[in-house]
C-alpha cells in the first residue's frame, strides 16, 4: 500500500508519541495522528482536549473539541480553567500537537489572520489554547502541509511562540538548529526530493548535512489510519482527509 504525503505526515507524528504518558491534542491532522498512536504505538496514552476531556478514546475522529464523542469516552471531564491551570500551565503535559495556517523559520505560528490584522484577507479561527500549548507543553510537535504560503518568511500575525521540537509536514521533517533555533530539514518522505521541499518553503531553507528518508508507513499503520479516517468519514458524511480508498 502506497501512502500519500498527508498519510505519512500523520504516521510519522503518531510515532513520536511512543513512550509518552499524555498528549494535548489539536483538531485536524494532529487529532488523527494522536488517535492513530493510541491504536498502534501507545495504547495507554492519555489524550487531553482543550474542552476539558481527559483520557478520551473516540471511536471516530471528533469534528471539534466540543464533540460529544470526547466527553462520552473520556476517563474524566473537568473545567477548561482546570485543564489549563492544573494540567498545561503546571507542566504536566508531555506533548502538545498543533497545526497552523502559517509558520516561520523559527517555528512561530499564526492561526489568527491572513493579511493585515485590521483588514485581513482571511480571518482564521484564532488562538484558542495554542499559545498556552506552545509555551507550556514539555514538547511541541507541529503538523501542517508544506507550501510557500504556509512556510512564510514573515508571519502576518504571531499567535504562538516558536518552540517546536519537530515540524512534520507532508514532505518531510524539520527540527530547530540547537544554536540558532532555525528550522532545518532532516528527513524527506519517500519519493520527495530536497529540492521539492526547498520550493515549498518561503525562505532559504536550511538543510542538514545528511538528509535521511523517512521510514515508510507499515501496513499496520496505514491500515489503521485509513480505517479510522474512513469510519470517521462515514460517521460525519465527509470525504477522508488523508487518502485511503477513493
Amino acid at each position: 500500500m502506497n501512502a500519500t504525503g498527508e498519510e505519512v505526515m500523520r504516521i510519522v507524528a503518531a510515532r513520536t508519541l511512543s513512550g509518552h504518558e499524555n498528549c494535548f491534542v489539536g483538531i485536524g491532522a494532529p487529532n488523527a495522528a494522536a488517535n492513530l498512536a493510541r491504536r498502534v504505538h501507545n495504547p495507554g496514552i492519555v489524550l487531553i482536549y482543550e474542552s476539558g476531556t481527559i483520557g478520551a478514546k473516540p471511536d471516530v475522529l471528533p469534528l471539534s473539541i466540543g464533540d460529544a464523542e470526547l466527553a462520552e469516552t473520556a476517563d474524566s471531564v473537568v473545567s477548561i480553567p482546570e485543564i489549563f491551570a492544573y494540567w498545561l500551565q503546571a507542566g504536566r503535559i508531555d506533548v502538545g500537537f498543533l497545526g497552523a495556517a502559517q509558520i516561520d523559520r523559527f517555528g512561530r505560528l499564526n492561526t489568527t489572520v491572513i493579511g493585515p490584522y485590521d483588514h485581513p484577507r482571511v480571518r482564521l479561527p484564532g488562538a484558542g489554547g495554542a499559545p498556552d500549548i506552545a509555551a507550556a507543553a514539555r514538547e511541541v510537535v507541529v503538523m501542517l502541509r508544506q507550501r510557500p504560503e504556509t512556510f512564510v518568511d514573515a508571519l502576518d500575525f504571531v499567535t504562538s511562540v516558536g518552540k517546536p521540537s519537530k515540524v512534520i509536514t507532508d514532505l518531510g521533517v524539520l527540527v530547530p538548529d540547537p544554536a540558532t533555533f532555525e528550522l532545518t530539514l532532516t528527513h524527506v518522505h519517500p519519493g520527495v526530493s530536497v529540492d521539492q521541499v526547498r520550493k515549498a518553503t518561503g525562505w532559504p531553507l536550511r538543510v542538514a548535512a545528511e538528509v535521511e528518508e523517512t521510514e515508510p508507513g507499515t501496513a499496520e499503520e496505514l491500515g489503521a489510519l485509513r480505517d479510522l479516517e474512513e469510519r470517521s468519514a462515514r460517521a460525519h458524511r465527509t470525504p477522508p482527509a488523508a487518502g485511503g480508498k477513493r
